[in-house]
């Protein structure tokens, strides 16, 4: 320990990573603590940042910008991917890589000997930022407190940081376990470690992204998504960057009650684990595109990437971002893009997204074949297909009747 002089701190200001700094100071001999917040979208959460981390230890705060990395690099190709965790949409899986990778770049540049993290020993951020860091910095010696020091409860760390002089923004009875970003927030903790609960959804200050689908209003909010080759681009016809159709997204979803899911997800450690997430914009955006692909993928395609998407998922929820597994399947996601380019109208009503239309100048949809009237289709010729379609099951059934010749 006494080798370590130099830490760089994974630093959000919460509960855990702000009683880490008087820890590691007292049990890894003073060394010099510099705190990094990854500024992934969780706005005010980064106000007042610095002053906290240097009153509490730190000898600088730098405040590395990633939105736009981690939305055009992350979040964009696990959309076009429609690279689901049981229904999770991912949120803190997203953040961790690139935070991950910031963190390895600001130690070798800082001439740091250890990178820290507020990650428990149950969880599955340990992982994710473990395996970005071995990425970029494969040398570097990580410190995770959570496996080392004799605390064991979030009341535990309360009782350290008011010994400590820690200030803190939380109680004991609101110490949810949280983290945000611009793509959700994720609440964890007290009353919800009890699946028998209903989740509080209409408290006060419960909820921060949005509201419950019952406060939503009587009348719905119409939308509509532009996509070229799978990306999003345009909101109600207003060309903007994906992380600002994000934003505009989580204001619209979030007024209307939309993206709200209560669940329990096998986490990589092995437990279940109960979490009520937030993902508004995100719902909608994911929503969309697979509305899309609809008219614009063919079926065999299709049908293996929903197969993939699975496998995708598991790579992003497991911390493997940066392993070639991944970037191989991102290639095979964005040939399947080249399509995937129109408009889908939507109308959002109380936590509820309804389709109102899509349009496409890659469409395969073809209303000449599909109609009930008269078309161009040949109904005769649906009788020869079926014969050699069925012709397996037809020779089964005459070998099982002793009727084949």
């Amino acid at each position: 320990m006494s080798e370590i002089k130099k830490v760089v701190l994974a630093y959000s200001g919460g509960l855990d990573t702000s009683i880490i700094i008087p820890w590691l100071k007292e049990n890894y001999n003073n060394p010099e603590i510099i705190a990094v917040a990854g500024n992934v979208g969780q706005a005010d959460e980064l106000e007042g940042l610095e002053e906290k981390a240097i009153k509490t230890g730190a000898s600088k705060l730098i405040v590395a910008d990633l939105v736009d990395e981690m939305v055009d690099d992350v979040i964009i190709p696990s959309v076009k991917a429609g690279a689901k965790y049981e229904t999770y949409l991912l949120g803190t899986a997203f953040a961790r890589p690139v935070i991950g990778k910031a963190l390895a770049q600001i130690a070798l540049a800082e001439g740091a000997d250890a990178i820290a993290h507020g990650c428990t020993g149950k969880g599955n951020d340990q992982v994710r930022f473990e395996l970005a860091i071995k990425r970029f910095a494969p040398g570097m010696k990580v410190i995770a407190p959570w496996r080392e020091w004799d605390i064991k409860s979030r009341d535990e760390e309360i009782d350290y940081a008011e010994a400590h002089n820690v200030p803190l923004k939380i109680t004991r009875e609101t110490s949810y376990s949280k983290d945000k970003n611009l793509w959700h927030l994720s609440h964890e903790g007290l009353d919800l470690e009890d699946p028998a609960n209903e989740p509080q959804l209409e408290k006060p200050g419960f909820l921060e992204m949005g509201i419950s689908p019952l406060q939503a209003p009587d009348e719905p909010t119409y939308v509509s998504l532009d996509f070229e080759k799978g990306v999003p681009v345009a909101v109600n016809g207003e060309k903007m960057k994906a992380s600002d159709i994000i934003r505009k997204l989580n204001e619209l979803g979030g007024a209307n009650g939309i993206g709200i899911i209560d669940i329990v997800e096998n986490r990589l450690v092995g437990m279940k684990d109960r979490g009520i997430y937030e993902t508004p914009g995100g719902t909608i955006l994911y929503a969309a595109h697979e509305q899309l692909e609809m008219i614009t993928v063919d079926k065999d395609t299709m049908h293996l990437k929903q197969k993939l998407a699975i496998d995708f998922a598991d790579l992003v929820y497991n911390g493997k971002w940066y392993s070639p597994l991944r970037e191989a399947l991102s290639a095979f996601v964005d040939k399947t893009q080249e399509y995937v380019t129109g408009t889908v109208k939507m109308k959002l009503y109380k936590g509820n997204i309804i389709f109102a239309g899509m349009t496409s100048p890659c469409s395969l949809y073809s209303e000449n074949l599909a109609t009930f009237d008269e078309s161009d289709y040949n109904q005769k010729d649906a009788e020869g297909f079926i014969n050699l379609w069925g012709l397996p099951t037809k020779v089964q059934a005459l070998r099982e009747m002793g009727k084949l010749n």
